[in-house]
């Protein structure tokens, strides 16, 4: 039985790295003996084992397993390597908030992983920085893949102008919760998949009216809310390489989201005193909130009924659609096997089973069985529209300097939230800092 290694790695192993020791952390060796070689003489003979070839070893880095999901992973390991004996995977892993300060000091030092994860906001620069393998040689001569098995809007978006840098490895979507306690005191019909903005600024309205302490609606007014509502609303950041998010459509995006804290339907952040929008939630205190699949065991013990929908558009729908996918390194002296990792990593139903039923995000693959577990949980009880979310997806807008675009657009918003600014004012500062990124 082949040992499966874990290293955990913190802020430390930057400054190792830095120092030339990029190798130093914390490891923890799973239980399982080695192949032995066992002598015995039996009438001056010496019998010794055969010992089994070495397997080759490849790194997988990755931030979204620790500290839950380290066990699952391991099992999806065992998995692979039962079906690939050659190959052996160690992982690394490091909060999401250091990941890529490490990643990226791996990546200097020319001791990148062999295989590592990557969040869809960041994908574009590694791929425009020549960090990544491309894979479509691998995928053109795997006879075992099936891409169409693959979530399309998922496998494209880790691919640039045709080629294939990444494969999908989970998702997460947004969705509209609802207090059906609160709705039933206000007399309001619940919430469907179909809804408009109409529709949700009405019952929020109506739900506000209930008393102080309740409010309508919560959605948070920053870059990840606002690029959806723009979606929501007919318009997107970027056309034909252009920087159109101080359009109309996209102006009017957020002057609707602005309006449910000027109307007193959404508490301010002063209001709600340091409290987050699911803690107000679960208290009963808000009646319509925009929030990620990910608040569902949060919430399965709320001392009241509610549920889920699709979210509201206006123009056209849109889901906000998060997604993680995995890669390979280009620099990899092993790419054949970091490239048979992770397409079983995001294509073996045993891999996607085990990450289901963990309620580790969701496989990013469309067989409808894979969601049975899934699906048969409650609360909510509509966690089908989880997947019926799907048909109209919106994902984040993306460019080689991702972290300064975000900064820039939430600068300003923040400004149209204090009331400096006027949406239009806000927008197309926005736009001009923006535009000057692009070059």
């Amino acid at each position: 039985m082949k040992k499966i290694w874990i290293l955990a790695l913190v802020m430390g192993l930057v400054t190792a790295a830095c120092s030339g020791d990029a190798g130093d952390g914390t490891t923890t060796t799973a239980e399982g003996g080695e192949p032995t070689t066992t002598e015995a003489a039996v009438e001056e003979t010496t019998t010794t084992t055969e010992e089994e070839p070495e397997a080759t070893t490849i790194r997988y880095f990755t931030f979204s397993a620790a500290p839950d999901n380290l066990e699952v992973l391991g099992e999806m390991i065992a998995a692979f390597e039962a079906e690939n004996p050659d190959i052996t995977v160690e992982v690394e892993t490091a909060p999401f908030d250091e990941y890529f300060s490490v990643l990226q000091t791996q990546v200097a030092g020319g001791d990148a992983p062999d295989a590592f994860e990557l969040n869809f906001e960041n994908f574009v620069a590694y791929a425009e920085n020549d960090t990544l393998a491309d894979l479509g040689p691998f995928m053109a001569g795997d006879a075992e893949l099936d891409t169409g098995a693959y979530y399309q809007p998922a496998l494209n978006a880790f691919g640039i102008d045709g080629t294939q840098y990444g494969l999908p490895q989970s998702y997460s979507t947004v969705m509209l919760f609802y207090n059906k306690d609160l709705f039933d005191e206000a007399g309001l019909d619940y919430p469907t998949n179909d809804w408009t903005w109409d529709e949700e600024r009405a019952a929020a309205e109506a739900l506000a009216a209930l008393g102080d302490d309740t409010w309508g609606f919560f959605a948070g007014i920053h870059f990840w809310e606002f690029y959806k509502a723009a979606f929501q609303n007919g318009c997107s950041f970027f056309t034909d390489g252009e920087v159109t998010l101080n359009e109309p459509g996209c102006v009017g995006a957020l002057e609707y989201m602005l309006s449910y804290v000027e109307n007193g339907v959404q508490p301010t952040a002063a209001e709600m005193g340091g409290v987050s929008d699911g803690d107000m939630f679960l208290a009963g205190q808000i009646g319509l909130l925009t929030s990620g699949i990910w608040m569902f065991g949060a919430f399965a013990d709320a001392p009241f009924g509610w549920d889920v929908v699709v979210e509201p558009g206006n123009t056209q729908g849109g889901s906000h659609f998060f997604a993680n996918g995995v890669a390979v390194s280009a620099s990899s002296d092993k790419q054949d096997a970091a490239y048979r990792w992770i397409r079983f990593f995001t294509s073996s139903p045993e891999a996607a089973k085990l990450r289901v039923d963990a309620a580790w995000e969701l496989p990013t693959l469309t067989d409808s069985s894979l969601y049975e577990s899934y699906l048969s949980q409650t609360p909510p009880d509509n966690r089908q529209a989880v997947l019926d979310s799907l048909e109209n997806v919106v994902v984040p807008p993306a460019i080689e300097r991702q972290a300064e675009m975000q900064d820039i657009i939430n600068g300003f918003i923040e400004r149209a939230v204090a009331g400096e600014l006027t949406a239009q004012e806000a927008l197309d500062q926005a736009a001009e800092q923006v535009a000057a990124l692009l070059g």
